[in-house]
């Protein structure tokens, strides 16, 4: 049976040990979100690493999207299933069309993350400087440890310990260890591990706390920020932020923060996606629905397999949903933590709002394909493959280096986190606003997020946050599902 279509992010490859065995590759596994009984108890034999590599390869053989692009590979060769994927997809890799995409993960945990909703952890999210090595909070869960501790959007975690005392500098850390030496110390993904975190929060106050590690809700639409109706000049204009895809329930949010809008006459959108880094297929076309009002039948998208697969090619038209509006012009905010499903979004409206439509921010990651799971269920072993494209109603989808290439309009500016999300003042949001009010923005450049931004004064300059520095999600070298489809989260 087909999976559910995935559309993840994965932004460094991964190295795991997994244990796996027996199955057939010819079809997808289970799909995402489904239950099921007992699995029968693995033979040694079955779980062995040869038997998981050998059913890997024949998963590729079989559904990989890009035949020509895999490379010969002696499984005795690598100790791994993973170093063993890397190596057959490693000419995909090297024309951006594989970057990470194709990896190993556990059916349980997995499973476990889109049917619950939830993850353990403080509930943050963090990035760090590149050049000056310093972490920040960029978001915050409203249910979680972290975020009743006082740690919100622009604190600053400035040391890490067990205990009061033997705190170590974050600068020590990556000093010593690099990034990864941070992630250690902040401790396992484990509900119940405690850190004492010393913090900056935004308005300049150093705490230290001890904060425990729960399980809190991976709430899709924030209640603080994440459906806002905003006032330019005495237009209404939508602003949502939508963190992941990847929950299933985000469909209903999303349903619901629409109606909202409706109920406002609400024709002008601010589509907050910035550390989006995909999910669920299905999800991501339930937002295009509720974009759609007018357009039911219509062309949404296209999902491409390779041209053996050709039978399982699908068009995925625009469907009724009782809150669409129908956008008359949108501006969708994005960084290089924006990607798959976000992007997805992004794409299809490109051939109905044409330049009435612009991106935001920074450049996307570039991933306009997605994964099928293949399961091995007696060993709890998931084989995502990248397996198909995505393709707008113009049959457009070739953003391999990013959406810059492809949207009519982009707006560069930067994640300005000494604001909150929702704030008409904050740097990205403010230039989404300039879009939609006809005002001049200055243009991403296709191959990242950089611009000269020539003839702008230093002031237009900080409202749009172009001299901010660049900030990158803290992730760990294994991460594990939650973290893998929400970058940085902690």
């Amino acid at each position: 049976m087909k999976s559910a279509r995935l559309a993840l992010s994965l932004l460094l490859s991964v190295s795991l040990v997994a244990c796996g065995g027996g199955g057939s590759s010819s079809s997808p596994g289970v799909p995402i979100g489904g239950g099921g009984g007992g699995s029968p108890t693995p033979t040694p034999a079955a779980c062995s690493l040869r038997a998981q590599q050998d059913f890997a390869d024949s998963v590729l053989n079989e559904w990989y999207l890009f035949p020509d692009l895999l490379a010969p590979a002696n499984p005795a060769s690598f100790n791994s299933v993973q170093s063993f994927l890397d190596a057959r997809v490693a000419p995909a890799r090297a024309q951006n069309r594989d970057r990470g995409f194709t990896f190993v993960t556990s059916i349980a945990e997995e499973n476990a993350l889109i049917n619950s909703g939830s993850s353990a952890g403080f509930g943050i999210r963090l990035f760090y400087d590149t050049a000056a090595r310093r972490v920040f909070v960029q978001e915050a869960y409203e249910n979680a440890s972290g975020f009743g501790a006082g740690l919100d959007r622009g604190s600053e975690i400035t040391a890490i310990g067990t205990s009061s005392a033997n705190l170590q500098t974050v600068s020590s850390l990556f000093a010593n260890g690099g990034v990864q030496a941070v992630v250690n110390a902040l401790g396992p993904s484990t509900a119940g591990t405690t850190r004492v975190l010393r913090f900056t929060q935004p308005g300049g106050a150093v705490v230290e706390r001890s904060i425990t590690k729960t399980d809190f809700p991976l709430d899709p639409v924030s209640d603080r920020y994440g459906a806002v109706i905003l006032n330019d000049g005495g237009k209404r204009v939508g602003y949502i932020n939508l963190r992941t895809f990847i929950i299933a329930d985000a469909a209903n949010q999303l349903r619901t923060a629409y109606g909202q809008f409706a109920a406002q006459g609400v024709t002008e959108l601010i589509i907050d996606l910035r550390y989006n880094g995909g999910g669920l297929v299905d999800v991501a076309d339930t937002m295009g629905d509720l974009m759609g009002a007018g357009r039911t039948g219509q062309v949404w998208s296209r999902t491409v397999l390779r041209p053996s697969k050709a039978a399982e090619n699908e068009t995925r038209l625009f469907r009724a949903e009782p809150n669409a509006i129908a956008p008359t012009k949108v501006a969708v905010i994005t960084t290089g933590s924006s990607a798959s499903a976000s992007e997805l979004v992004t794409n299809s409206l490109i051939p109905y709002l044409g330049t009435n439509m612009a991106l935001v921010g920074a450049n996307s990651f570039g991933k306009p394909v997605g994964q099928f799971g293949f399961d091995l269920p007696a060993c709890d072993l998931r084989i995502r493959a990248v397996a198909f494209q995505t393709l707008n109603a113009s049959n457009q989808g070739e953003y391999y280096t990013g959406l810059a290439s492809v949207v009519p309009n982009t707006c560069r500016a930067g994640d300005d986190i000494s604001r909150p999300f929702g704030d008409p003042q904050e740097a990205s949001i403010a230039a989404a606003l300039d879009f939609l009010g006809g005002r001049t923005c200055t243009p991403i450049t296709a191959s990242g997020g950089g611009t000269t931004a020539g003839g702008l004064t230093q002031g237009q300059r900080t409202r749009l946050g172009l001299d901010l520095p660049e900030r990158q999600p803290l992730q760990p070298d294994r991460p594990n599902p939650a973290q893998r489809e929400l970058p940085g989260l902690f």
